[in-house]
């Protein structure tokens, strides 16, 4: 990947992220919702990580590529509360984006993963907010009704007061407004109709405010 797709690709929210916290050191990755070819990606921007992946369904749009580009994988149901097949004290990161709001106890799930994090690693969270749920729906999900699996909407201010008791520091939160995402937009939309492609509620996520976030530290 040059260096140029690279600083566009680095544009990704979860990304941006994994950058600040830790440039091109060497770094062990928990990627919750592992689907989507995400392991690749990763890899792509990180050569240095360490990628482990988790997901309900280890089929869900990943190709050998993926699975070679894993560390391990582990396929599991995260409303059960059953973490012991993850070590403690081991990720450099946790990543969980878009997943929260498709688990009834998700604030209990983010308490159950806290103690897999390394003193001073870092968790993301990203989610449909309250907003999400006064957009118009649209193909590829603008509202939050729009995915009939979303079962619970969370708020960054309460699951950062949550981490916060659990012993975890607070970096940023709140509304995700990604600047280039929102400056591309027209470019985005240009590039689906060009192709003849329908328009993806996803396009307008940052310019309409309809997710929320919460990165912090493990204090």
């Amino acid at each position: 990947m040059g260096s140029i797709s690279k600083f566009f690709s680095r544009r990704s929210p979860k990304f941006f992220y994994l950058q600040r916290s830790f440039g091109n050191k060497p770094f062990r990755l928990l990627d919750i919702g592992a689907g989507n070819h995400s392991a690749s990606k990763t890899k792509r921007l990180f050569p240095h990580c360490e990628y482990y992946g988790l997901d309900l369904d280890k089929s869900y749009n990943n190709s050998p590529e993926d699975f070679a580009a894993m560390k391990q994988f582990y396929e599991m149901d995260l409303t059960q509360l059953q973490f012991d097949s993850l070590p403690d004290n081991y990720f450099d990161a946790i990543l969980m984006v878009h997943v929260i709001e498709h688990l009834h106890n998700g604030d209990e799930v983010l308490l159950e993963l806290l103690p897999k994090l390394k003193q001073g690693g870092y968790l993301y969270v990203e989610f449909p907010g309250k907003r999400s749920t006064m957009l118009p729906s649209m193909h590829g999900t603008l509202n939050f009704h729009d995915d009939s699996t979303h079962v619970r909407v969370y708020s960054a201010k309460d699951l950062s007061a949550l981490l916060n008791k659990a012993g975890f520091k607070t970096l940023s939160a709140g509304t995700r407004r990604n600047w280039y995402y929102i400056v591309a937009m027209p470019l985005r939309i240009a590039g689906h109709w060009i192709k003849g492609k329908k328009l993806q509620g996803n396009i307008f996520w940052d310019l309409l405010g309809f997710a929320e976030f919460v990165y912090g530290r493990k204090t």
